[in-house]
């Protein structure tokens, strides 16, 4: 079983009489991609900052492979790297030659330099100035300093932002190879739900600073049948308006239109009396589909429509 190397718990923080983060918990496992959602101004970034003591915590404790980042706070940052905002690096410099001014600074030899270059898709590129790179070549030449020390949690915030999809691809494709062959736990803030599905392992939604939801990706796509034995439909017919009277009177539920469609959620069993009776109702049933239950519902769910409080 894979170890716990980022353990937050009872987290908060309060500016003036607002909590900003409230009272929040959670663990992320050695070579797993941490998924951390919400709308803006929900708490992310403040509670990254916290994790690395860009600012202080009111109370709570936060560990980084066991050592407490306040009470050991040189012995729990070696194991991190950390991109938050902007990368530090010089635009009149190389590639290569930032790489080999941090990489002095923390006593790393050039056998690291080559491998992170390579880790990072920058080795036949490393020669140019910075200034030159596009933004994707320098958000991804920041991972390559951050990798460096060869970090156990690796914690980037909105680390998407502004990347054109062939962009977001590469660092999709690079942080998994980071967390699934280097075993380096990735903890990632993000409000983009289609790249979190498709780059996470699991995912927390924040919002008003707290955690409100926590899923496992492999899972998301499956239904709660397992423990409620609930399943959610799509139902598609000619008369709508018909059908949803019939499906509030007859089964006491409350039908929602999606682009047209009637969406109900209701016990398996009961999916082929549903059909049966619209269709004694001269009801003309056109499709009945399973809905898989995405990230973006989820999130949506999660956050009354990702929105924050004001």
């Amino acid at each position: 079983m894979a170890n716990t190397v980022l353990e937050i718990k009872n987290l908060t923080k309060t500016y003036g009489k607002r909590k900003i983060i409230d009272n929040i918990s959670l663990e992320i496992k050695e070579g797993e991609i941490y998924g951390f959602l919400g709308p803006n101004g929900s708490g992310k970034t403040t509670t990254i900052k916290m994790i690395l003591r860009l600012i202080e915590k009111d109370s709570g404790i936060i560990k980084v492979k066991g050592y407490d980042n306040k009470k050991e706070f040189e012995k729990a940052m070696q194991y991190i790297g950390a991109i938050v905002e902007n990368p530090d690096m010089y635009n009149y410099m190389s590639g290569l030659d930032n790489l080999k001014l941090h990489a002095r600074l923390r006593n790393v030899d050039s056998k690291r330099i080559d491998e992170v270059l390579e880790l990072v898709g920058l080795k036949d590129r490393a020669k140019e100035k910075v200034k030159k790179y596009s933004l994707g070549m320098k958000q991804r030449l920041g991972l390559a300093l951050t990798l460096l020390h060869k970090p156990k949690v690796l914690i980037l915030d909105e680390p998407t932002n502004g990347l054109d999809p062939a962009g977001i691809k590469q660092l999709r494709d690079i942080l998994k190879e980071i967390a699934h062959k280097e075993g380096v736990a990735v903890f990632v803030s993000s409000h983009i739900l289609s790249e979190m599905q498709q780059m996470c392992d699991k995912i927390a939604v924040i919002n008003n600073g707290k955690i409100v939801k926590s899923e496992d990706i492999t899972h998301i796509e499956q239904t709660e049948e397992k423990q409620s034995f609930e399943e959610t439909i799509e139902i598609k017919v000619k008369n709508v308006e018909k059908a949803m009277e019939i499906l509030k009177e007859k089964f006491e539920i409350q039908p929602k239109l999606v682009e047209g469609n009637i969406n109900i959620t209701i016990l398996s069993d009961q999916i082929p009396k549903v059909v049966k009776e619209l269709a004694i109702n001269d009801v003309e049933i056109q499709a009945v589909v399973p809905k898989e239950q995405s990230l973006e519902d989820i999130f949506f769910d999660a956050t009354k429509g990702g929105k924050k409080d004001e």
